[in-house]
């Protein structure tokens, strides 16, 4: 327990240290790249246009992945989204024509 104006201003003293030490170490993980599949980034932006523009040319997911590009999974990945787009495409314009 604090008694004196002393030990009150010894106190906020530490306490300012750890917080100090806290936002360090905040900054530390705000700034961290963590593991595993990121958000639709440009990067991944970039990727994926790139995949569609081969796929809907003709070409395979092997020969896609053959390129060197991208993985076989996220050329599925790619693939799977792109389904799902094409769906959502297609109910839109649906719903335009009963408009």
């Amino acid at each position: 327990m604090i008694t004196t104006l002393e030990d009150a201003l010894k106190r906020i003293s530490e306490l300012a240290e750890e917080n100090a030490k806290l936002k360090e170490e905040l900054e530390y993980y705000k700034s961290k790249k963590f593991a595993g599949r990121q958000k639709h980034d440009e990067h991944w932006m970039r990727s994926y246009n790139d995949f569609v523009v081969q796929y809907e040319s003709g070409m395979t997911i092997m020969e896609i992945v053959g390129q060197g590009a991208i993985s076989r999974r996220t050329a599925y990945r790619y693939k799977a989204y792109y389904e799902e787009m094409k769906k959502m495409q297609e109910k839109a314009e649906e719903i335009e024509l009963q408009t």
